[in-house]
């Protein structure tokens, strides 16, 4: 199975569950920029500007810890918690199958 389900809330509260492929090699970012989320991703996926902050309220378990560029960046947000990533970092993968997050970012 190439495909997974992933519950994504917005800044508004809505819950929307989308259908993610796996096979691609995508990062979270790229999936949630693809479906139109207000993801900035200023540094294109680097880990340099923390604009792709999430918080995973679900599936916390089925990820890979932080890198040291990652929590570089986490430690620099006011709102980090416990559950805060960086979507950019976070590679789609068939253990992701029934994550939620929620976007956390600054709007702009």
């Amino acid at each position: 199975m190439s495909d997974i389900k992933i519950k994504v809330q917005d800044y508004s509260g809505d819950v929307q569950e989308l259908e993610a492929p796996t096979d691609m090699g995508l990062s979270l970012m790229e999936f949630l920029k693809a479906n139109e989320y207000p993801i900035l991703a200023t540094c294109g996926g680097m880990a340099l500007c923390a604009t792709c902050h999430v918080k995973v309220e679900e599936g916390m378990d089925s990820l890979n810890d932080p890198g040291d560029e990652e929590m570089d960046q986490l430690d620099l947000l006011p709102n980090a918690e416990f559950n805060s990533r960086l979507a950019c970092q976070l590679r789609l993968h068939p253990d992701m199958d029934g994550m939620m997050v929620s976007l956390a970012a600054d709007e702009e």
